[in-house]
């Protein structure tokens, strides 16, 4: 094996307009799979043929399972595996840091079905949970997770994606950032605890490229190449009526990576992505 991130497109969606979701498997040279969200439900058997693919076992293990935060385009796939097809993977340990189902129907109501069937699920899977909190370090095959970022409840407004986990892997000499969902508020606290020690080689681009954290986040980052969780449609901005024309802000994202002299681009609008990661 191969210290590599493997970036999965939305596979089950046949929607002129497919949803927006994050799914990445990571392969150690120890020979170690880890898994980040995973996507929706629907993307549960496509995700399984790619670790049997990278793993070239039936049944394939599953060292560490990383959660970033409890919206459907990224935990239905996890939920999806434990209640229906544990059997046909091994998941060592699951990493995550969620709200209460009580601060989410407050604060986020029309987004709480998710995290409800999360912590519906959760007798299944309680041996293997890891609830992680900003500063903790997992080592898993060679690659090392800091998470430098958890929920803080004092971030009701766009409450979901505020309470995404930030992690920072190293692996293969290269440090990825991976923002999950990230809105601007809590991107803010985490762009004035640690500045530019967010320098980074990757980054996964927070909230699929739009309305996530703002420019000054991604200046302190400073990646050489970035990861796009961004269909087709979210990368142009167009739901029909021409190039750049709806709501989503990602051309002004992309701008600011333009700014910022990124030459690489990883997106899943043009299928799945893999990063060989070589120091």
């Amino acid at each position: 094996m191969k210290n590599a991130i493997h970036m999965l497109n939305n596979s089950s969606s046949q929607d002129k307009y497919p949803g927006q979701m994050n799914s990445f498997i990571i392969e150690t040279e120890m020979g170690e799979l880890i898994v980040m969200d995973g996507g929706y439900r629907g993307e549960w058997e496509y995700l399984l043929n790619q670790l049997r693919k990278i793993s070239g076992e039936r049944k394939p293990r599953v060292a560490g399972w990383f959660l970033s935060h409890a919206h459907h385009d990224h935990i239905e796939c996890f939920m999806e595996m434990i209640e229906k097809h544990s059997e046909s993977i091994e998941i060592q340990h699951v990493y995550y840091n969620f709200p209460s189902i009580q601060f989410m129907e407050k604060n986020e109501p029309h987004f709480s079905a998710a995290i409800k069937e999360f912590y519906s699920l959760l007798p299944r899977f309680a041996d293997i949970a890891v609830i992680v909190s900003e500063g903790d370090r997992y080592e898993i095959g060679g690659a090392v997770f800091d998470i430098l970022y958890s929920p803080n409840p004092v971030w009701t407004g766009n409450a979901g994606n505020n309470s995404s986990i930030v992690i920072r892997m190293m692996l293969g000499g290269q440090k990825v950032m991976f923002l999950g969902d990230l809105g601007a508020e809590a991107g803010n606290q985490l762009l004035n605890k640690y500045g530019s020690a967010l320098k980074s080689d990757y980054c996964q681009m927070a909230h699929h490229g739009q309305a996530g954290v703002t420019k000054e986040v991604y200046q302190a980052i400073a990646p050489k190449a970035c990861m796009w969780c961004t269909p087709v449609w979210l990368w142009n901005n167009d739901m029909g009526d021409g190039y750049n024309t709806c709501c989503f802000k990602t051309l002004e994202t992309r701008g600011w990576m333009e700014e910022l002299g990124v030459k690489q681009h990883y997106v899943i609008k043009d299928g799945d992505q893999v990063i060989e990661l070589i120091t």
